[in-house]
């Protein structure tokens, strides 16, 4: 390899990994901001937290860091040892994805119930009306309501997810939440003439007044809509690791072949080349040296 390719492909490995240890950053910080912030997250799936978008923000990152800096520090001080175990990280997580998302594609379906019964057991112990938390904190309460009201859903699969929580127990209760837009006031007004009234939507027991659909279908059709963008990320993230995986073999072989030549210091980015002469000067040097 000439040495202006060796220099492009060197420094074009560093930029890039570069920004990829900057995205890791931000994605840990992230993590831990929601980690410390909005705990409520790790209670909606309470047998499976590690599932929870404070964990895999924080893997995500974690891992990016580690990588990257494999990376860019074996291409920029032309470590063999850094670059070889930036290569085998990249592997590691390309199978480990593979697997992944082999296995997630062959039990989707049992997958799915699996996290459905684990939000329903979340909605029937863990949500507590009373409990609204803080702005910066809020709780499972709070992060259930901005859910329905945001995607105009109601419960997990239904509104009969509701019924007999541990927060109204043997009541045919919803959250506010739940009821539709016109209906969602804590009292709305009902009826005409002497037999007007107020009624509470949330409590009135009445399902023509809240939404019918479950958040977790609404999710799915939200989801599904998006796959083009999916698709999108995940084909740059293989075409990140494909050239990080060909980028770090290059500059290891290079790296390797070249150490053990004379002109490997030509293949620096701040070193010039030396002409023969001066080549031919040190290395009569070196060998007197050794005579002595």
């Amino acid at each position: 390899m000439g040495r202006t390719g060796y220099t492009c492909i060197r420094r074009t490995f560093c930029w890039l990994n570069l920004i990829v240890w900057l995205c890791g950053s931000v994605f840990l910080a992230a993590g831990i901001w929601l980690k410390l912030c909005y705990q409520g997250y790790a209670t909606l799936l309470p047998e499976h937290a590690a599932l929870s978008a404070d964990c895999l923000f924080i893997t995500v990152g974690v891992l990016s860091v580690v990588v990257s800096f494999f990376g860019c520090c074996g291409a920029w001080f032309q470590s063999r040892c850094l670059l070889i175990s930036y290569f085998s990280l990249v592997v590691i997580l390309f199978l480990s994805e593979f697997l992944v998302g082999s296995l997630a594609f062959v039990f989707r379906g049992g997958l799915t119930k699996t996290v459905v019964n684990e939000l329903k057991t979340g909605i029937e112990k863990h949500y507590n009306a009373s409990d609204r938390g803080g702005f910066a904190a809020p709780s499972v309460a709070a992060i259930w309501d901005n859910l329905q009201s945001d995607l105009h859903c109601c419960g997990v699969t239904s509104y009969e997810d509701w019924y007999a929580i541990s927060s109204w127990p043997e009541e045919r209760w919803v959250p506010q939440s739940c009821c539709r837009s016109r209906y969602n006031e804590t009292e709305w007004y009902e009826g005409s003439g002497v037999d007007n009234r107020y009624t509470n939507c949330a409590r009135s027991k009445d399902p023509s007044l809240w939404w019918d659909k479950g958040c977790a279908q609404t999710l799915q059709m939200w989801f599904t809509q998006r796959l083009h963008v999916v698709g999108t990320v995940g084909l740059v993230i293989a075409f990140l690791q494909l050239f990080g995986l060909i980028s770090s073999m290059l500059l290891f072989c290079t790296v390797k072949h070249k150490q053990s030549s004379q002109t490997y210091k030509s293949y620096s980015p701040t070193i010039e080349p030396q002409s023969g002469q001066q080549n031919n000067i040190q290395r009569h040097r070196s060998n007197s040296y050794l005579d002595e």
